[in-house]
């Protein structure tokens, strides 16, 4: 009899020690819910067990069974921003997540320029960041960064990382322009905040896509999973398979994405790409289309990198151009213009405060319906030709466009010669009013086409606006 027990007892020891359900690392204490919501819930546990969800704002007991491998998920509701509460997670073991808020939920995602955190990359500052850093403690935005991870195969799981409450030492470290955004919206509406920083320095789209979003692109070769992968951040699907599957279905407010750098060199091929990434991360979230909110890359003398191949559309004037017209092609999306704020010698602006913001005045006005301020930049949006002058006209500049009293020095005209040359411009009750004296029959118009530039033209609330250019030259 004693000899059974001995068997017994470490049977019954395995099969507890089995019966612990296992979570992501995002799915844990200090975490934010989003509000208001039916929010999904999932982990792994031995297949065929049943696990039961307990939240203490309502304290109904749900439960979900296992998949062949091991994998539960469901969705609980959500009440109105608050906290902090628990939730239990129980098989014959149990899981007490502690000190949970519900409130905003925003995805940060992109590359080196989102990643950028509070305290600045080596000799990099970000400006005047030491005392938000200092001031930084506010329990009531929380912080999680997802840890880099290229992989050829998907992934179920991020690295081990931490929800952390926002303090000089988690806030110097995170994505300034992330924390910028988180914060204003804080402030605004005084509701917690989860911000989860899903960034890459140096990545490419694609390295954002899946496989099967990427086969029609026959441009782009997708590694197999036995490649080694030379490149970390620009190997095509190896970001997604590492660090943005295994978030997909976390529910969220939204997504802000600041990137295009690193794909300066293709601008056709981005104008196609940017779009359907979106798409793609909209269908996997399956929560309609949620708002999508992007950065403008800031202007940046690139003939100090030289293109990776002879591209006569190497200006990143072009690519800038794709990501204007890319709000045309996805829907419930808007860009935050930073052309007063880029930095001839440096890819990584310090203004990151400014891209932070800006973002978040996108999402108050659009997304959360607060009024009676300024927050979309004036867009190009026609002219028409009246002998040897171009008028230009505008959208969103309800009060009209500014220079701040300098002024307008970078428009250019050009012929049907294609030929463009430096015009005249003048601010109008209607636009803007430009001419050159070499071009007598004006048929395209481009404003601060260039590399670097620091842009003249705002709206006058302060938002700038977007370089852009008439032709499809």
């Amino acid at each position: 009899m004693k000899k059974y027990r001995c068997i017994l007892i470490p049977l019954l020891f395995q099969l507890v020690v089995a019966a612990q359900p296992r979570l992501p690392y995002f799915i844990s204490n200090n975490m934010v819910l989003q509000q208001q919501a039916n929010v999904n819930i999932w982990g792994w546990d031995e297949p065929g067990s049943t696990v039961k969800i307990t939240p203490s704002w309502n304290k109904k007991i749900m439960t979900a069974k296992t998949n062949e491998n091991g994998k539960w998920m469901t969705q609980i509701p959500t009440p109105l921003a608050g906290g902090p509460y628990e939730i239990v997670i129980s098989d014959v073991k149990s899981i007490t997540l502690t000190n949970i808020l519900i409130g905003e939920v925003w995805l940060c995602t992109g590359q080196s320029n989102m990643e950028m955190p509070m305290k600045g990359f080596k000799n990099q500052p970000t400006l005047n960041s030491n005392e938000a850093i200092l001031t930084s403690k506010n329990k009531n935005i929380r912080l999680f960064t997802v840890p880099r991870s290229s992989k050829t195969e998907i992934q179920d799981s991020t690295r081990q990382s931490f929800w952390l409450e926002a303090g000089p030492e988690s806030v110097g470290n995170f994505s300034a322009t992330g924390y910028y955004f988180g914060r204003m919206i804080n402030n605004m509406l005084d509701v917690p905040i989860g911000l989860i920083n899903d960034s890459y320095g140096g990545s490419t789209a694609e390295a954002w896509m899946s496989a099967k979003t990427l086969t029609p692109f026959t441009e782009i070769t997708v590694p197999a999973k036995t490649d080694t992968i030379r490149n970390q951040s620009r190997t095509p699907t190896t970001l997604y398979n590492g660090m943005i599957y295994p978030v997909v279905g976390f529910t969220v407010k939204g997504c802000i994405w600041y990137q295009g750098e690193s794909n300066k060199d293709a601008p056709d091929l981005y104008e196609k790409i940017f779009p359907t990434m979106v798409k793609q991360w909209r269908t996997e979230w399956n929560q309609g289309d949620f708002p999508f909110y992007y950065a403008q890359i800031a202007p940046y003398d690139y003939n100090q990198t030289p293109p990776a191949s002879f591209n006569a559309k190497a200006n990143s004037a072009f690519v800038r151009d794709a990501q204007r017209k890319s709000l045309a092609r996805i829907p419930n999306s808007a860009m935050a213009v930073l052309m007063d704020i880029g930095e001839q010698k440096s890819i990584h602006p310090m203004h990151k405060k400014e891209s932070g913001e800006r973002l978040a005045l996108l999402a108050l006005g659009n997304t959360y319906g607060l009024k009676g301020f300024g927050y979309a930049s004036p867009a190009y949006d026609s002219m028409n030709v009246s002998g040897s002058t171009v008028n230009l006209y505008f959208s969103s500049a309800k009060n009209g466009l500014t220079s701040f009293g300098k002024p307008l020095a970078l428009f250019e005209v050009a012929g049907a010669d294609k030929e463009f040359y430096p015009a005249q411009a003048f601010i109008t009750n209607n636009g803007i009013s430009l001419s050159a004296p070499q071009v007598k029959q004006p048929v395209a118009v481009r404003y601060a086409f260039k590399d670097f530039v620091v842009g003249d033209l705002f709206g006058t609330d302060g938002l700038p606006v977007s370089s852009f250019r008439t032709d499809d030259w």
